[in-house]
C-alpha cells in the first residue's frame, strides 16, 4: 500500500488543487449542476482563485502520493452556517475519481477534523448537495443529516443537506 503525505497546502499547490477543483466538479456534477457552469470552469480561473484564497488564509491539506503528486484536498475553518451547534466546518473535501473508495477520503476528513479539534472544535459538518452521490460516504463516516437549505448556483436552485458530527473524534480509522 502507498503511503500518502496529508499536508498543509502551499502556494506552489494552488494548480494541482485547481486542476482536482476542476476535474472532481465536472465529473461529480455533471447533470447535477448547469452545463454552463461546469464548461465555464477554467484551470487557470481556479488557480488564481486558490492562489488568492491561500494568500488570503484559507488552510488546505493536500493528499500527495510520491508517485502521482497530489490526489485530493480538503479545507476547513469555523462554522459558516447558522447551525451554531455545530462549531467547525469542513469547507470542501475533493479527490481525483481515481483515487476515490481507497480510503484516502476518511484519511482527508480524519486530517479535516484533527485540524479542527487542535483549533478547539469539538463538533463538525459539512455542506453537500443533496443528489451528490458522495453524500453517502459521509453517512458512512458516522454524519448525520442535520440541515438542509436552497442555495443559487448558476441562476439553478440546488438542495444542500449538511452532515454533521457531534463528535469530530468519531469518525472511523483511515486505511490509507
Amino acid at each position: 500500500m502507498t503511503v500518502v503525505d496529508l499536508h498543509i497546502a502551499t502556494l506552489e499547490d494552488a494548480e494541482a488543487i485547481a486542476r482536482i477543483h476542476v476535474e472532481t466538479w465536472r465529473s461529480t456534477y455533471a447533470g447535477l449542476l448547469p452545463d454552463d457552469l461546469l464548461v465555464g470552469m477554467s484551470l487557470e480561473k481556479q488557480a488564481r482563485m486558490w492562489q488568492r484564497m491561500l494568500r488570503g488564509g484559507e488552510t488546505v491539506i493536500v493528499a500527495e502520493d510520491p508517485r502521482y503528486g497530489i490526489t485530493g484536498f480538503g479545507s476547513y475553518g469555523p462554522n459558516r452556517s447558522a447551525r451554531s451547534e455545530f462549531t467547525g466546518e469542513v469547507y470542501t473535501l475533493y479527490l481525483l475519481p481515481d483515487f476515490q473508495g481507497l480510503g484516502l477520503g476518511q484519511g482527508l476528513l480524519q486530517a479535516l477534523f484533527g485540524a479542527l479539534a487542535r483549533e478547539g472544535h469539538e463538533t463538525g459538518l459539512i455542506w453537500v448537495l443533496a443528489s451528490n452521490p458522495s453524500r453517502f460516504f459521509y453517512e458512512a463516516m458516522g454524519g448525520k443529516p442535520v440541515a438542509a437549505r436552497n442555495t443559487n448556483m448558476a441562476g439553478q436552485t440546488v438542495r444542500e443537506v449538511a452532515y454533521g458530527w457531534e463528535s469530530i473524534h468519531a469518525v472511523p480509522s483511515a486505511r490509507v
